[in-house]
Order: structure tokens, then sequence, then C-alpha cells
């Protein structure tokens, strides 16, 4: 337990969100779990039990409860997940079942290296529970937040989740839920998917919003009051869907409202997980503040680190950033949607296009590129990185194993360690990447020498990436 259980009992009668999804109360009297911000009557110390994770509860027989409905607590930390071999595979799971993947422990094992046999010794060693177990609750707790959120029929709120037919998710669900899958169905003939996304408190959100509405896209994004918009293609079975979505910081609850078109319905497992990164709410202040009070800045608790909605597009919006200006950047990248990118119909006058894809620059004549002011140098750069992430040979999120993809990125022409260090701090969502060369940071920590902010960013680990937002924050002049 992150907490003994008289410490737990004390956040939870103060309802104390810097714990939410830190921990949860199995209360015995119920039968019910919950998050430690539940607003429910405080239960009585003897009928409470507390467990690290949402899958220990469900592993002893608890439920979720309906009100505080513990599937949209925030997860782990990016920190969190690389520390061990059983967090890196239980964020695995994670993301394969809100990509709609199917999760197979061999290859699990395998792409972590260790056999299977071990994963499971360690994994239970270290969740509590087996690695089948710790699937099957991220499977329901998806397949719940859609039920609660979303008019997606029961079928496809099934496949969604992760089950193979509808049979087996009714099974599973009365199981652990004891509930009939359509005793949650929202009763609404809405064509709009609307989700709940928390995170812990503080979250200092008007810098985070400055940060997208100063590099938002014509065409592609728009940051609109406390909302902010855009289009997104995602592929999906040899498809690719394209839409809109729309998340909506509720700073008074500690969520993002998330609203998706229609059409992306079939990958909202996917795209939830997507916005988290973006917009890091699963960040944990109480471990990153402390650090960052070592700045020489005025503290500001709640430092987030704004990601990527679209790790192609922003590797490539980095490319373009080499040695220029913001809004210059914004300006060549802005030409390229143009150019290359197709339209699509969304409700918002902003939005009419979506980003290129990897395989449109790969294909693409290099001079139609380069009439768009990208220099030749850029020109290759861009489509050698085209080239190999339409070949499916690089990966641009969270879950891409962070060594391999920095190798391949630097072995591509035209990309240094400044462009792989923001890549790596943005789409691949790693907290503790610096980017030394950086003009900003230069000017902020009062030095042209990247040995020497180097050194001086020691004390800041392993929350380095935090501290570029915070020191950019000030100047804003990004190389």
């Amino acid at each position: 337990m992150l907490l003994d259980a008289d410490a737990a009992y004390l956040a939870l009668k103060a309802r104390d969100a810097r714990f939410d999804g830190r921990l949860f109360v199995g209360v015995t009297s119920t039968g019910v779990y919950c998050r430690p911000v539940c607003r429910v009557r405080t239960p009585r110390r003897e009928n409470c039990r507390f467990f690290d994770t949402r899958a220990q509860a469900e592993a002893a027989a608890f439920r979720p409860c309906l009100k505080c409905r513990p599937e949209i607590a925030p997860g782990l930390s990016a920190m969190d997940s690389s520390r061990t071999l059983a967090d890196s595979a239980a964020r695995a799971i994670e993301q394969a079942v809100h990509g709609g993947e199917v999760t197979r422990l061999p290859a699990l094992a395998a792409r972590l290296g260790v056999t299977d046999r071990h994963l499971r010794r360690i994994f239970l060693a270290t969740h509590g529970v087996a690695p089948r177990d710790y699937l099957t609750t991220q499977r329901l707790l998806l397949a719940k937040q859609l039920l609660t959120d979303t008019a997606q029929p029961v079928t496809q709120v099934a496949l969604a989740s992760g089950f193979d037919s509808l049979r087996r998710f009714n099974a599973a669900f009365a199981e652990r839920y004891r509930l009939n899958p359509s005793a949650l169905r929202r009763q609404s003939g809405a064509a709009e998917c609307g989700l709940r996304l928390a995170w812990r408190p503080p979250y200092d959100v008007a810098p985070v919003l400055d940060f997208f509405a100063r590099r938002a896209l014509p065409g592609v994004e728009q940051v609109d009051g406390a909302a902010i918009r855009r289009t997104l293609a995602w592929p999906h079975r040899g498809r690719r869907l394209a839409g809109w979505i729309e998340a909506r910081f509720v700073p008074e609850q500690h969520e993002v409202h998330l609203t998706a078109s229609a059409s992306l319905a079939p990958v909202l497992g996917a795209l939830m997980q997507r916005v988290r990164q973006a917009l890091d709410l699963d960040a944990d202040p109480a471990r990153i503040d402390p650090v960052l009070a070592r700045l020489p800045r005025p503290l500001r608790p709640g430092t987030r680190l704004p990601g990527a909605f679209d790790g192609f597009e922003l590797a490539v919006r980095v490319i373009l950033g080499q040695q220029v200006t913001v809004k210059a950047a914004q300006t060549l990248v802005a030409r390229l949607v143009q150019r290359f990118g197709e339209t699509v119909e969304t409700p918002f006058a902003a939005l009419t296009h979506l980003f290129p894809s990897a395989q449109a620059i790969a294909s693409a004549d290099a001079e139609a590129i380069g009439t768009l002011g990208i220099v030749r140098q850029r020109v290759r750069a861009l489509q050698a990185l085209a080239a190999e992430v339409a070949a499916g040979r690089i990966e641009l999120h969270r879950g891409a194993p962070l060594e391999a993809t920095l190798d391949a990125l630097r072995a591509l022409p035209g990309i240094g360690e400044w462009t792989a260090q923001l890549v790596a701090m943005r789409a691949l969502a790693w907290p503790d990447a610096w980017p030394a060369a950086d003009i900003g940071l230069m000017n902020a920590l009062g030095s042209r020498d990247p040995k020497r902010i180097t050194a001086q960013a020691e004390a800041w680990r392993p929350w380095r990436a935090y501290a570029v937002m915070r020191l950019w924050q000030p100047t804003e002049t990004p190389r």
C-alpha cells in the first residue's frame, strides 16, 4: 500500500483528491469499492479495506461504485510505469485494451524481454493480481465507461473492450459487477460521445491552454476558452477513421470532458488514452512539484507536460521548428496541411482539414514539398521519418520503447539530439527528456553552454521535461 490503512482512512475522510487513482477503498458493508474523492457518506473505519489498484479491489470481490466511478480515476504516471517491469506490463495491458488490441501474455513477455512465467510471478508480486485478472478489470472498466457515457450499442462496447463475443462479455460483467450491462445504458440518442477523464489536483490549466493556443494549426486545431478542439484520423481494422474531438477542462470537478464525433466511436478507448497523455492527466503533482521547487523560478503548483494528440504530427512540427521561431514553424506546418491534408466535415468552422498522413508525406514529390518554403534538408528529414512511420518501423506514442525509438530517430537524416529529445518529451511522454541545445532553456538559465545547463538540470531528475515546461513559460522562445 502507498499508505498504511489508518493514513488511507484519513485521506478518505478528507476526500483528498491528491490520492485519486493512487488508492481505492472497498466497503465490506456494501461490497462496493470507491475512489477517495467519493461524495457518499464516509464508511466506518472497520468496514474499509484499502487497495493500490482497481484490479486488487475487484479480485477481492468488490464492484465499482456507480457514483464516483473508479474507471475515470487518473492512472499511473509515465515515470511510475517505467520503474519496474511489472508496471511496464500493466501500462502495456491498459494501452492494448483501450486500443482494441488482442493481448497475449507470451507476446507481451517477449516484448519486455522475459519469459511469461517470470512476468506472471513479478506481476503478481507487484500488483497483487495475475495479469489475466488485471486484463479483465481493464476491459470491464472500459466497458463500464462506454456504457455509462456513450450511446454505443452493447455489442460494439463488448468488441471495443476486447471481448470476442457478446455472451462472454455479458457473463464477465454479471460475474464481476452483479449487473446486466444494459442497466448502465444511458437513454440518449445523441450522435456524439461524451466521456469524463479525471486528474489529480493541482492542475495549472492556464499554461496548458496557452501552450496549445499558441501552436494551434489553422484548419486542424482550435482553442476556445477552456476547450481544445481538433480534427483527428485514427487507424481501425484496415481503415482510417476521420473525425473531430473536443476536450473541455472542468476545473471545479478536476476533470476533462471529452466529446468525439460519431465517426470515431469505434476507437473511443484509444482516444481516451491519447487525450490523457496529451493533457498529462495522469501526472502526480505530489511527486513532481517538490522537484520543480528547486528551479530558479517561482513554483507554480500543478505544472503539466503537454503531449501529442498525434505522434507523427508532433515529430513533423518539431522538425519544421528546427532553428526557427514557433510562429515561423507554425506557418510552414500550416502550408503542409493545406497542400497535403485531407478535408473533413466538422460542426466547427475553424476545423476543416486532417493533418497529412505519414503515407501522404512519404509518397509526395520532394519538389512539391519544397515549394512550400521548406528547405531541402528538412524535406529529406520529413520524408525519411514519414517512410519509417508509414512502414511501422517507428512508432510515436507513449507505449513505444524509448531507447529503441530514440536510436531510430537519431539515425534519420536531419534529426539530431534536440529533435529526438522534444519528440521523446511530447510524443513518447518521457518525463525526464532534456533538449539541452534549446535556446529557450539557455535564455532562461543564463548560459549558452549545453553541458553547463545539463549539469544544473541533474537536480531536477527524474522530471526534467516538466522543468522545461516551467522554464519555457516566462520566455516562450523555443529553438
